[in-house]
C-alpha cells in the first residue's frame, strides 16, 4: 500500500517516534514494504515512519532508488554512534516538496540499529548514504534537515509554506 506523505506542519514530524519493541510480526513487515513503496513511488531515497504518518522508530533507505536490491537498507530504532568529517550538500525532504537547501552533515556516519529480527548491527555509510542515514534518523528524533539551516533561511521556509497553506496549495 502506498501510503501519503505528511507534509511539513503536520505535528507527527515533530514528535521524536516511539521505539520499537515486538519484532518479526507481520504487521512489521507489512509496514516495511509499504514504507518502501512509499519511498519509490515519491521517488525518494530514504523514507522514516513519521512521513507516512506512523510515529514509530522505523527507516528505509535505498540510494541506488530500486536499481540494487542489496541496497536497500531496513532500520529499526537507529542511533548514530559516529560521525565522521563533513560535507555541505543541497538536501531536501518528501515531507518538504519543492525545497532544498545546503546542509553540513558528517561526510562518514555509523549508525547502530535492530533489523526485523530485533538483533542490532552496524552500519556505516559515506557521502549520500551517510546523508540518508542522519537525515531519517534525525525524523525519527522529530527534526527536520532546515534544523540545521540557519535561522533566517529557516523562517523564509515556514512563512512561504504559510503561504501555500493559505492558497490551499500545501496540505
Amino acid at each position: 500500500m502506498i501510503y501519503p506523505i505528511v507534509k511539513y506542519g503536520n505535528p507527527v514530524l515533530d514528535t521524536p517516534a516511539a521505539t520499537i519493541t515486538e519484532f518479526d510480526t507481520p504487521e512489521l513487515h507489512q509496514l516495511i514494504g509499504d514504507m518502501f513503496e512509499s519511498m519509490m513511488a515519491a521517488k525518494g531515497v530514504g523514507l522514516a515512519a513519521p512521513q507516512i504518518g506512523i510515529s514509530r522508530r522505523i527507516a528505509v533507505i535505498d540510494i541506488s532508488c530500486g536499481e540494487n536490491p542489496a541496497d536497500k537498507l531496513i532500520l529499526i530504532n537507529p542511533e548514530i554512534i559516529r560521525n565522521e568529517g563533513s560535507q555541505t550538500c543541497e538536501e531536501g525532504c518528501l515531507s518538504l516538496p519543492g525545497f532544498r537547501e545546503n546542509v553540513r552533515r558528517g561526510k562518514r556516519t555509523t549508525v547502530r540499529a535492530q533489523n526485523l529480527k530485533g538483533e542490532w548491527f552496524e552500519i556505516t555509510g559515506d557521502d549520500l548514504l551517510a546523508r540518508a542515514l542522519q537525515h531519517e534518523t534525525d525524523h525519527l528524533a522529530g527534526k527536520l534537515y532546515i534544523t540545521h539551516v540557519s535561522m533566517l533561511k529557516r523562517d523564509l521556509i515556514r512563512r512561504k509554506v504559510k503561504k501555500l497553506q493559505k492558497a490551499g496549495e500545501w496540505a
